[in-house]
């Protein structure tokens, strides 16, 4: 399964719960890393271990539950940034994880042993070890992911989006043997350009995903053409022209058979070509509903 955050974390979830941690593997956004007060921050690859780890807060939608603020206060009381909000326990697995990286650890081991340590038996993949980095240009300037989403609000319509690193990254290890070995390949509903686009930026994997031999699902983002939370539906209308169902999957041109589109969207089919639509309700407003989906996603495709 390619997957982005928070929306990923919850759709993996409910697989996890359908197939079983062995039977699933999941590749993560790493365009979204950032440095922060010197840490390597990794939000989409935490907010998947969080969420099968159960330690997600379920409440604000990333980052742990239970969490205090106390480092962050300091930090601003003492004139730091503190735009970007890392809590107490959160800073925990960044410090454990930039002293490996800056150890020689590839990301992708870091991300493993991290994983193990938190009770999580899903194989967690980034997409690739080596840098890259999503940046969106908007008219108001050039920005990268965190300081457009976060510290700018996402407020900022989006003209383009590109991918530093791109033309050199390479896959990271496991990542194909994963794509090459699965029955079944997903696309969680994730945002398609900022979340699941810059797994796709590396250029291997995304012909593997060309060349596949079983089924690619997508699970669409939007809700009657609109995004639950965050930009998606606003960057498909710039971006792509529309927000029905066949606008998201032109994003995935070439790399998916079907798509898994909410009953709200049911009466906007047209257009999608050789993509077979599945209709179900996508909303995962708690367990159930996301073991539905999971279900709806595994099961309507023959593998």
């Amino acid at each position: 399964m390619l997957s982005g955050g928070v929306g990923g974390a919850r759709f993996v979830r409910g697989v996890v719960d359908v197939a079983g941690s062995a039977a699933t593997s999941v590749i993560g956004n790493v365009g979204d890393d950032v440095e922060v007060l010197g840490l390597h921050v990794s939000p989409d690859l935490d907010s998947i271990v969080y969420a099968l780890a159960g330690l997600a807060d379920e409440q604000r939608g990333w980052g742990r539950s239970d969490e205090t603020w106390h480092a962050l206060e300091t930090v601003g009381g003492l004139g730091g940034e503190d735009w970007f909000a890392l809590g107490d326990r959160d800073l925990g697995l960044h410090l454990v994880r930039t002293a490996a990286l800056r150890g020689g650890e590839p990301l992708s081991a870091v991300t493993a042993r991290l994983a193990t340590a938190l009770g999580v038996a899903v194989r967690l993949l980034p997409a690739t070890d080596d840098r890259l980095r999503t940046w969106l240009e908007t008219p108001a300037g050039t920005f990268p992911f965190q300081e457009w989403f976060v510290a700018r609000g996402h407020r900022d319509e989006v003209d383009a989006v590109r991918f530093e690193g791109e033309e050199t990254a390479r896959p990271a290890p496991g990542v194909l043997e994963a794509i090459g070995g699965a029955d079944l390949i997903l696309l969680a509903p994730s945002n398609p350009y900022v979340s699941v686009g810059p797994i796709l930026a590396v250029r291997e994997l995304r012909d593997a995903l060309v060349r596949r031999r079983v089924p690619c699902v997508a699970v669409s983002p939007l809700i009657g053409g609109r995004a639950v939370k965050g930009p998606a539906d606003r960057m498909l209308q710039r971006l792509a022209g529309g927000t029905s169902p066949r606008h998201v999957a032109s994003c995935y041109k070439d790399l998916i058979d079907a798509l898994v589109v909410d009953e709200a969207d049911a009466d906007d089919l047209d257009g999608l070509g050789d993509v077979r639509p599945i209709v179900t309700r996508t909303l995962m407003s708690d367990a159930d509903a996301r073991r539905r989906l999971a279900e709806t996603a595994l099961g309507t495709v023959p593998v």
